[in-house]
């Protein structure tokens, strides 16, 4: 605890500087240079802002033979001293050290993040080191201000934060692409060719009577999304919204995918489509203004040296109101543009992130929210149209990534609902493990609407990083761990 006296943090000594005050720092060495006097100029950076304190120790203090020759890139340091006005003219404030303690070396020869130039793709077999640098220390804080910005969003409108479980006998999209989870000796039944307790071995034993043996008596595996059992409590609170991570086992290599991620999934009771993209809207332009405003250093930084028109584009998000269109008008602007896709377009097709980037970027040169999609390409919760070719269901599309938010008005209806189920493919198995769902439907149920935010997609936009994982602190990807 001694050692805590009297510590001030780098942000706070910059934005509000205690001149000719003792002062304590600790942090970790970015650079050192001597100069020809025998001055060692020491840039220091504690994670707390995206700029260093320079801290200036003179010859004549008695450790500098034995302390400076240490002070390499990644040193951890504990400096005592007195800020004062800079002589320089790259910062308004220094650090006149009294002392400086080391209380973390770097070895120069070792340490794999020096001062060289050092590619993303490299970084990301160091994720436990990339946040001491620049780009990656920016991209942990603007996080942090998103996601407490998400929270303050909801807040104050009223909804509940509800913490849905991660581990769930649901698969809300449908697609079969998500992790199992189970206490099974996989190892030893896969080593030994038949079941440890029947004995049985060559054909497989029947699914249900295989994981009757496992922790939970059946097949469970983690959550691709919280947006289900979210209805529940909407159903019961009015609004609501999770938070949390959510997997999906799809064995993609793109810079747009991953393993793990988080999920803002907001369900709203007696509510409909257009209340939902009304909230959409809202909250991606509340999200966008609190990076502008919360982190304009890291902003510069990101217009910079990632992306030169990220602050425009979001300065655009805030300036006018979102496109709206149906998707069936969207395919018609898509098929007359004459541009050569590498996915065709046509109506029943899922679209494609090039679709929705000149939707975005070229056509209406702003954010769309299409409406109205085919049915057979949406999910089974999604209201049915008056037409029974689509669904309510709309997506927010953006310049740079596509689609960002998917959400639907639910359909209520219990009867259409269990006939949806069928059509998808649903099995008798899966329809009967929701039937608590359905129970939503027949005791109280009500129009309401709901929509998922990805998280890292949020992170990407804002920040203009190209790939999704340089914008989560550990990715999670097929074949890495």
């Amino acid at each position: 605890m001694t050692q805590r006296l009297n510590r001030l943090k780098i942000a706070t000594l910059l934005a509000n500087p205690p001149l000719h005050q003792p002062t304590v720092v600790l942090g970790w060495v970015r650079t050192r240079r001597e100069s020809k006097a025998g001055v060692a100029f020491v840039e220091v950076n504690d994670g707390s802002t995206f700029d260093n304190l320079q801290v200036v120790i003179p010859a004549s203090w008695s450790g500098y033979a034995e302390i400076v020759p240490l002070l390499h890139t990644g040193t951890a340091v504990r400096v005592e001293g007195v800020l004062v006005p800079s002589e320089g003219g790259r910062q308004a404030v220094e650090l006149q050290a009294g002392s400086v303690t080391v209380l973390g070396e770097s070895d120069p020869l070792q340490y794999p993040i020096g001062k060289q130039k050092i590619s993303y793709e490299t970084l990301r077999e160091y994720t436990h080191l990339r946040p001491r640098t620049n780009t990656f220390g920016a991209i942990a804080r603007l996080r942090d201000v998103l996601a407490a910005e998400v929270h303050g969003f909801f807040r104050a409108r009223g909804f509940r934060w509800v913490h849905t479980p991660v581990i769930t006998g649901n698969d809300a999209e449908g697609a079969g692409k998500a992790f199992q989870v189970t206490t099974l000796d996989l190892e030893g039944i896969a080593a030994s060719g038949r079941d440890s307790e029947t004995g049985r071995s060559g054909k497989a034993p029947d699914h249900k009577d295989f994981f009757a043996k496992d922790f939970f008596g059946k097949a469970v595996s983690l959550t691709v999304s919280g947006q289900l059992e979210a209805e529940a409590y909407a159903l019961s609170l009015g609004d609501v919204y999770t938070f949390g991570p959510t997997f999906r086992a799809e064995n993609s290599h793109t810079s747009r995918h991953l393993a793990e991620f988080w999920m803002v999934e907001p369900e709203m009771a007696f509510a409909d489509l257009e209340d939902d993209m009304e909230l959409a809207e809202a909250f991606l332009k509340h999200l966008c203004r609190a990076a502008l405003e919360q982190c304009p250093r890291e902003m510069a930084f990101f217009k910079e040296r990632v992306e030169p028109t990220v602050i425009e584009r979001l300065e655009a998000i805030l300036a006018a109101p979102f496109v709206r269109m149906t998707y069936t008008e969207a395919v018609e602007h898509l098929k007359a543009s004459k541009e050569t896709f590498e996915y065709p377009v046509e109506w029943g097709t899922d679209l494609q992130s090039e679709h929705e980037r000149w939707l975005t970027e070229k056509y209406c040169k702003a954010p769309v929210i299409l409406i109205d999609y085919p049915k057979d390409i949406k999910a089974f919760y999604m209201k049915v149209n008056d037409d029974g070719r689509t669904v309510r269901a709309m997506d927010v599309l953006v310049p740079h990534i596509g689609e960002i938010i998917g959400g639907s008005q639910r359909e209520e209806r219990v009867d259409v609902l269990q006939a949806r189920m069928k059509e998808m493919g649903l099995d008798d198995h899966a329809i009967a493990s929701l039937d608590w769902y359905l129970d939503l439907r027949r005791f109280g149920g009500a129009p309401h609407a709901g929509f998922g935010l990805g998280f890292e997609r949020l992170v990407q936009f804002v920040s203009g990083m190209a790939n999704i994982r340089d914008v989560i602190p550990f990715p999670r990807t097929p074949g890495r761990i």
